[in-house]
């Protein structure tokens, strides 16, 4: 009879570590944060940007839960820095700073065990003031204004503020990409210099000869900000991908 007492014990006694180190093994694993695999962090290592560069994060798999996603994400020059997250693709992030980066600042982006670094310039901002016609441009807080032509009524140039999403020494403009046939008396294909794009939709600030005589008197323009050839070189020359522009009446 203690021989059968014993063993009834042992075997209780192993069920119930069954059972209970299952449930204990399976709980140290509910909730275990993921990290997903980087494929690509911008603005790229040792870039240096304006101050209103978004930084895009490309995962190299689809990401099934944003939220803790962007928990694995640092951002953060001296201090960590605040910013809102859109997410372009079901493997792309892309983080916008609230307000702007700091100036002349190492910004560091970590996600995950995966870290890149880049820079901001001195701040160099963007005024296109379409009441007066005039382009400033503000380098480490010195402005220098010149003439400029923006959109004329039926093409005005939009409103607001705008990082500088890429540069070209030389462009191609095509109204047939704004909607405008060639067959229109508006049509137009002209190469133009020193561009720099502040719209996916076609809006530059580039030079202009053609339209010198009414930079700083009137808006002529299909929607770009126009400007003499010597200072469209000047501010292509000086003016970053991530500057910011701000456009208004």
């Amino acid at each position: 009879m203690r021989h059968v007492m014993r063993y009834l014990f042992f075997a209780i006694l192993i069920v119930a570590l069954g059972v209970f180190g299952a449930g204990a093994a399976t709980s140290t694993l509910v909730g275990t944060p993921q990290t997903n695999s980087v494929e690509s962090i911008g603005p790229a290592n040792g870039a240096v940007v304006g101050v209103a560069h978004p930084v895009t994060i490309r995962f190299a798999a689809p990401v099934a839960d944003r939220a803790a996603a962007e928990q694995t994400i640092d951002i953060k020059a001296a201090e960590p820095l605040n910013g809102t997250f859109a997410w372009t693709s079901d493997r792309e992030a892309v983080w916008t700073p609230t307000g702007f980066l700091p100036a002349n600042a190492n910004i560091t982006v970590g996600v995950g065990n995966t870290r890149t670094q880049f820079h901001t310039n001195v701040g160099v901002f963007g005024d296109a003031n379409m009441s007066t016609h005039t382009f400033t441009l503000t380098v480490g807080g010195i402005p220098r204004t010149m003439p400029a032509s923006m959109g004329k009524p039926g093409y005005e140039t939009p409103s607001g503020n705008f990082p500088v999403l890429e540069k070209a020494r030389s462009v191609v403009f095509d109204s047939r990409t704004i909607g405008i046939p060639l067959s229109s008396p508006e049509g137009y294909v002209i190469n133009g210099e020193f561009a720099e794009r502040l719209t996916w939709g076609g809006v530059f600030i580039h030079s202009a000869p053609w339209s010198v005589e009414d930079q700083g008197r009137a808006n002529v323009s299909h929607g770009c900000i126009n400007l003499a050839p010597e200072n469209a070189e000047w501010v292509y020359n000086t003016i970053s991908v991530g500057d910011p522009v701000s456009v208004h009446w």
